[in-house]
């Protein structure tokens, strides 16, 4: 849905209308009195930590380039705690902590845990493992992000640069492309593998099961999200996203779904008039019709049918009831905020179909990997089976739109690019004498 900023809005009212925030907890702001963020306790515990990292990093293998090359993620750190995390906290609440955010984390740690695992199997070093993943997970993060954000750009554009920059790396609340980590992804494992002149095909076939399982766990963050959705579903595990929902949006603004017994259609900038009253609710005992013109919604006035769409996506954020004024009626109809919220249709589970295709391809590339006679079989695998499983999936997602003239998804696009590239390295791998790197 397109997200545009009304100059009468306040900054806070819309940026989050487009995620379902699923808050786990919050960490409160003070710690005994004591600021947690910003220049406050987290960051001074930061500052030692690094340094006794550091040191120990400086007495077990000297002050060289690979002691060094931490300094930058360390730094990367301190910015975070000491800039980021008091812009993104709660007023009142403190630094919300999201199931995105968690699952992401855990994707990362169990992705990593199981290369390390994968690389002791073949005499592989442990922390030479983990920087091999250091390289691969930031530029993966980056171009899962860099991915999203040019797709999505009106979504993140705001009044000044500071918050559209904000709303860039603010990446807690989902917003990650899986194509654009793999790119990412390669790109930083091919500049280690460049740098250490490492054997590529046997390093990359290391860590392409990890990359799978973290995928895997990535995608149930998804499902807490509620992005990435897909389309109208009547099997029994079918599920209804709540309102504020990407998907509870996406119906909204097809005329699928009441906002609060109303709809308001038509292209994004027409003047906003109501088009149904849904029969049996509050506002049409209120008096509310269609044909009826809306001037303001919850005192903000309202000059298009995207503004009105995006105030009443986000009434249940402004408190208990929704103030609604029309043209052709004095005073204002006050709406009770339902709860629970109202929620969408039901539509298929797509981040759980993924999930689950990931954690098999994972299980599959494990069980399959004893038995491969050439270093790139498996990531030619994962470049085979992955793209053809995404290119599938994406029939069932309503999330994307078609690109470039076609019916297809950007996601089925890069499958079909994936799969041309995945036949070229088969022949390749295949062509080669048998024989492996890192012998087993």
């Amino acid at each position: 849905m397109k997200k545009k900023i009304h100059p009468a809005l306040p900054d806070s009212s819309l940026h989050r209308v487009n995620p379902m925030v699923q808050t786990l907890f919050h960490i409160p702001e003070r710690v005994a009195g004591i600021p947690l963020f910003g220049a406050g306790l987290l960051l001074a515990v930061w500052a030692v930590a690094s340094l006794v990292f550091l040191a120990w990093l400086a007495w077990r293998q000297g002050f060289n380039a690979d002691t060094l090359g931490y300094v930058p993620l360390l730094l990367l750190i301190g910015a975070l705690i000491g800039w980021v995390l008091p812009r993104i906290s709660e007023a009142g609440l403190g630094l919300p902590i999201r199931g995105y955010g968690v699952m992401l984390l855990l994707a990362v740690v169990s992705g990593t845990a199981l290369t390390v695992w994968r690389g002791r199997q073949v005499g592989l070093d442990a922390d030479w493992v983990i920087t091999l993943v250091f390289w691969g997970f930031i530029p993966g993060i980056i171009g899962a992000r860099m991915f999203y954000v040019i797709e999505y750009w009106p979504n993140f554009q705001r009044l000044t640069f500071g918050e559209t920059f904000l709303a860039i790396i603010n990446i807690t609340e989902g917003g990650l492309v899986v194509y654009g980590s793999l790119l990412g992804g390669m790109l930083g494992f091919g500049a280690l593998i460049l740098r250490e002149k490492l054997p590529s095909l046997a390093t990359l076939d290391l860590v392409v099961p990890g990359m799978l399982l973290g995928l895997a766990l990535g995608r149930i963050g998804c499902f807490l999200n509620g992005c990435c959705f897909g389309g109208a579903c009547d099997l029994p595990w079918a599920v209804r996203f709540p309102a504020g929902s990407p998907s509870y949006a996406q119906q909204a603004q097809k005329g699928e779904v009441f906002l609060y017994g109303l709809k308001i259609l038509g292209a994004a900038d027409d003047p906003p008039a109501i088009t149904a009253v849904e029969p049996g609710s509050e506002a049409e005992k209120e008096g509310l019709k269609a044909g009826q013109h809306v001037r303001s919604i919850n005192g903000f006035s309202v000059l298009t049918v995207d503004d009105a769409q995006l105030l009443l996506l986000a009434a249940h954020r402004r408190g208990p009831e929704i103030r609604v004024e029309t043209a052709e009626r004095r005073g204002v109809v006050r709406l009770a905020v339902p709860s629970p919220l109202p929620r969408g249709r039901p539509i298929h589970p797509t981040q759980l179909y993924s999930a689950i295709d990931a954690f098999v391809l994972c299980l599959f590339l494990l069980a399959y990997a004893p038995f491969t006679r050439r270093d790139g079989e498996l990531l030619a695998l994962l470049l085979t089976f992955y793209p053809i499983n995404r290119f599938l999936m994406e029939f069932i997602r309503t999330d994307e739109p078609g690109v470039l003239w076609t019916r297809l998804s950007i996601g089925q696009i890069i499958s079909l690019l994936l799969l041309t590239a995945a036949a070229g390295l088969w022949v390749y791998v295949l062509r080669r004498p048998p024989g492996k790197a890192y012998p087993p």
